[in-house]
């Protein structure tokens, strides 16, 4: 699934939202890397990261050829910023489900690139046929709940004890979904 839209940031910076590719695997790493140092709020740690960028390549040129997924990234001066993604949660009773998950360097919060990812995920995911995406979140992450809730994700359940933070201890995990038809 192939997707491009540039934007005009709140800083008036221009960014392009694409599809990461190959090409990108090393900086697609770095960008994982630093997020996941970033913030409590993502599912995983930096130092948890199994993978490399060998291993990124082949993820990130198998996403190329997919038709109902995708792996988007926000280009701001030349660099990525931020990946998106858009999975499929498996066949069958669940063909019409996906998931959507974000993560954005913490310098480039609060801007516009949320968004844009968010909005560019909605699209590929209604492009791709699925009538329903998920996500979850930590409820700690109010501007991501905010945002969500402006693009019409609502809040189906909670999970009291979604995550375990090693600084925080038990997060709560809001999960949402946004219905495409």
């Amino acid at each position: 699934m192939k997707y491009v839209k540039n934007i005009v940031l709140k800083n008036d910076k221009k960014c392009l939202i694409r599809n990461a590719v190959g090409d990108d695997a090393q900086e697609v790493l770095n960008i994982f890397l630093l997020t996941h140092e970033q913030t409590d709020f993502l599912s995983s740690y930096r130092d948890e990261a199994t993978f490399d960028a060998a291993f990124e390549k082949q993820f990130l040129t198998d996403k190329e050829s997919a038709d109902r997924e995708v792996y988007l990234c926000a280009v701001v001066d030349g660099r990525i910023v931020g990946t998106a993604g858009v999975d499929g949660k498996g066949e069958n009773k669940v063909r019409h489900r996906a998931e959507f998950g974000i993560g954005i360097d913490k310098d480039f919060w609060g801007i516009g690139i949320g968004r844009a990812l968010t909005a560019a995920c909605i699209e590929c995911a209604k492009d791709a046929g699925y009538s329903q995406l998920e996500l979850e979140v930590v409820s700690d992450n109010s501007s991501a709940i905010a945002l969500y809730k402006s693009m019409g994700v609502v809040e189906f359940g909670r999970n009291p004890r979604g995550f375990i933070s090693r600084f925080l201890g038990w997060q709560e995990l809001v999960s949402m979904r946004l219905e495409l038809n």
